[in-house]
């Protein structure tokens, strides 16, 4: 095969040049989030999930089941299962036995999406910051190749892109010793239509409410940053980066997420103090950011920073929305928000 995308036969690479280079983020990539970007994951979904024409705002109430891990926020992710129960996409490890890109182009021309873990070092839409300069892992989706050519189209982050030649070959060319870990994606069912999907939606809430942690996440965190905060002031500015990342950045960019989902469900015509959530996901995202920016000060001068105030704020602010997200009830009668028509499912190749 010379070109294989999930855009169909009368495709051309061409097409996926014009997508890359015209491509609109996600509203959740807007300049107006707090947070512009989340995690890799959850960020590629959002973008696949508004390309393929079907709403993600159904598939957030996991976030509000964040905790702290000892070391990290939970590095927060899609549920597989809650893809499917929504919009009937099935997601599932691809083992690679044959060359990776040999796999990708059969996937690929099936109809599927192929969702890659790679070195962030190849991607060209990581210039400024990884690409060419920093090894740093990260996951990607492929909906277009041309191994032939050694082209492919990928989501990553807030866009679309074009990755060819040389990088093709460190991201998908085999070039590493051992295989990256891979999923396929397929859209295997009809997706729900809007009014069952927020009844869906709000039964998944239930269950991820029913599975809060034990103790308040932020104070959990507290503590811990009040041991970690001495040997951050000693360390490279490179572990504040990282430390940060899988702190106060999944926190903030967590909630901010549960806030949107909040409006969601308010526009679909559910029941609950919506304000009063909104007003305590924006305290989060914001107050997280602004703990960013004085640790990274902090660091950057080798002084210990243990955000106290601001944790403190961020800790009431949870106290308040967990609180009000078990008052959300379902719509008195359905409203229907305005939304693109879902992409068809695909027929098998």
């Amino acid at each position: 095969m010379k070109f294989v995308s999930r855009d169909g036969e009368d495709a051309s690479f061409e097409d996926v040049r014009h997508r890359a280079r015209h491509y609109r983020p996600h509203p959740l990539h807007s300049q107006e989030m707090v947070w512009k970007q989340t995690n890799c994951y959850v960020d590629m979904w959002l973008e696949v999930l508004r390309w393929w024409g079907l709403n993600p705002y159904a598939a957030l109430p996991f976030t509000i089941a964040l905790d702290f891990e000892g070391d990290q926020f939970t590095f927060f992710k899609f549920p597989h299962d809650e893809l499917e129960r929504l919009y009937g996409i099935v997601v599932q490890e691809h083992s690679i036995y044959e060359p990776l890109d040999q796999h990708i182009e059969t996937q690929v021309a099936r109809g599927h999406l192929m969702i890659v873990e790679v070195d962030a070092w190849f991607l060209p839409d990581t210039r400024g910051s990884s690409y060419r300069t920093q090894r740093t892992k990260t996951t990607i989706g492929i909906d277009s190749i041309d191994r032939t050519r050694r082209q492919i189209g990928y989501f990553h982050n807030s866009g679309y892109y074009v990755a060819e030649d040389f990088d093709y070959n460190g991201l998908v060319g085999g070039s590493s010793p051992l295989p990256p870990y891979v999923e396929c994606a397929k859209r295997r069912f009809a997706p729900l239509d809007e009014r069952t999907l927020c009844e869906v939606s709000l039964a998944s809430l239930q269950r991820h409410l029913r599975r809060l942690p034990v103790v308040n996440p932020v104070t959990a965190f507290r503590r811990q940053l009040q041991i970690d905060a001495k040997s951050l002031a000693d360390s490279p500015l490179e572990r504040f980066h990282a430390y940060s990342f899988n702190s106060v950045r999944q926190l903030g960019a967590n909630f901010e997420l549960f806030g949107h989902y909040a409006r969601w469900l308010q526009a679909s015509g559910c029941v609950g103090p919506f304000a009063e959530i909104r007003t305590a996901c924006d305290r989060i995202a914001s107050e997280a950011m602004v703990l960013e920016f004085r640790l990274a000060r902090a660091c950057s001068r080798g002084k210990e920073e243990r955000g106290d105030a601001t944790l403190e704020a961020i800790e009431a602010a949870y106290a308040d929305l967990i609180d009000c997200a078990r008052q959300i009830t379902p719509p008195l009668q359905h409203v229907v928000p305005v939304r693109v028509d879902a992409a068809p499912v695909p027929s098998m190749r």
